[in-house]
This record gives C-alpha cells, sequence and structure tokens, in this order.
C-alpha cells in the first residue's frame, strides 16, 4: 500500500485527477468542524462498507487528524481488494490547519 505525507497530499489537491476521492475517515463532527475541499467522509470502523462504491475511483486518498485512523481504515479497504488505496499516514488536519491551507466547512 501507498502511504504519502499531508504535505503530498496537499501538493496533489492543487491538481487532483477527475477520477481521484479525498476520504476523509474523522468523526462527523470533526468532518463539519472544517475539511479538505470535495472529501467524503465515512468513519475508518465504516468504509468496508463503502469498498464497492470506492471501486470506481482510480485513487482514493485515505486521511484523518493526524495519521491512526487512516492506517487502519487503508488496511480494512485493502482487505477488501482495493487497490487504488493511498494513505496519508504522516500527519493530517491537524497539520493541513498549521500550514494555513484552505478548509471547507
Amino acid at each position: 500500500m501507498e502511504n504519502i505525507s499531508i504535505d503530498e497530499l496537499y501538493e496533489i489537491t492543487q491538481d487532483l485527477g477527475e477520477n481521484h476521492l479525498i476520504l476523509d475517515v474523522r468523526t462527523p463532527e470533526e468532518f463539519s468542524g472544517g475539511r479538505i475541499k470535495g472529501a467524503m467522509n465515512k468513519t475508518h470502523e465504516e468504509v468496508s462498507a463503502i469498498a464497492e462504491d470506492l471501486k470506481k475511483y482510480d485513487k482514493v486518498y485515505v486521511h484523518c487528524k493526524m495519521g491512526g485512523r487512516a492506517q487502519m481504515a487503508s488496511q480494512a479497504l485493502r482487505e477488501t481488494g482495493l487497490e487504488n488505496i493511498i494513505c496519508v499516514s504522516q500527519g493530517g488536519m491537524e497539520r493541513w490547519r498549521e500550514m494555513g491551507w484552505p478548509v471547507e466547512k
């Protein structure tokens, strides 16, 4: 499984592919407090339920607050057979905010 940092994800978001998805696996409360533009939310415990839907994307970037839940969610999705999962395991929304990058509410 490919792992990237939140800094790398920021660079990717500057020219996000048409068939790419940012999957935020934080809680709905955390998500509603601010998210990366265009991100979809599903908690790390629930991601396996949407695995079939995620097959249609070329790449799915999985992130959370700091990286731990993203790793768990990415592993769960890989276990369903998905090969388009990219785990943002180094940093997360905490660093995104620290860097002052844009946040949608």
